[in-house]
């Protein structure tokens, strides 16, 4: 499987309906009808360097509920709207992408080399190494001003990635 991770901020509307979906179907009607979409200002593609993302703003695994939010909450922290194993899609409501925009301003180039280095598994992929730093950096750096455009517009944020 591909797992390549997107981020869409979503409307207001569109958080209540993923909120009140009753069965994973419901939930992922929402996402392909987001994918269909493909409103591009409010869209992060990160491809697989979600997972060091997460793991460098947590406590290197892929819990979602560890680390400490609000950099928890940038990746897999939020509610998990899906019961399934095959997808995630995990929600992050307006006030928390205030917080997580915030919290992002802080996580320069410097200080992610040294999450990376302090939290990363050596052993959580084979790529792990200056290489996949760099690579996660690129997308973590867009993840940050995509995280700044949601907060700015009061949107909520959704995590995606299939397994």
């Amino acid at each position: 499987m591909p797992c390549r991770g997107v981020f869409f901020a979503i409307s207001e509307a569109t958080c209540k309906t993923l909120e009140d979906a009753e069965s994973d179907d419901d939930v992922m009607n929402v996402v392909e009808s987001l994918e269909d979409d493909w409103v591009q200002e409010n869209l992060c593609e990160v491809d697989k360097a979600w997972d060091a993302m997460h793991r460098a703003h947590s406590d290197g695994t892929l819990d979602y509920d560890a680390g400490e939010y609000p950099l928890n909450h940038a990746v897999l922290g939020g509610k998990q709207l899906l019961e399934g194993d095959h997808h995630i899609v995990t929600l992050v409501t307006p006030k928390e992408v205030g917080d997580v925009a915030m919290a992002l301003v802080g996580v320069d180039e410097h200080a992610f080399r040294g999450r990376y280095a302090d939290t990363v598994p050596h052993d959580y992929a084979p790529e792990y190494g200056d290489e996949d730093r760099d690579y996660t950096w690129a997308y973590l750096d867009e993840l940050r001003r995509f995280y700044g455009r949601a907060a700015a517009a009061g949107r909520a944020v959704i995590f995606t990635v299939d397994q």
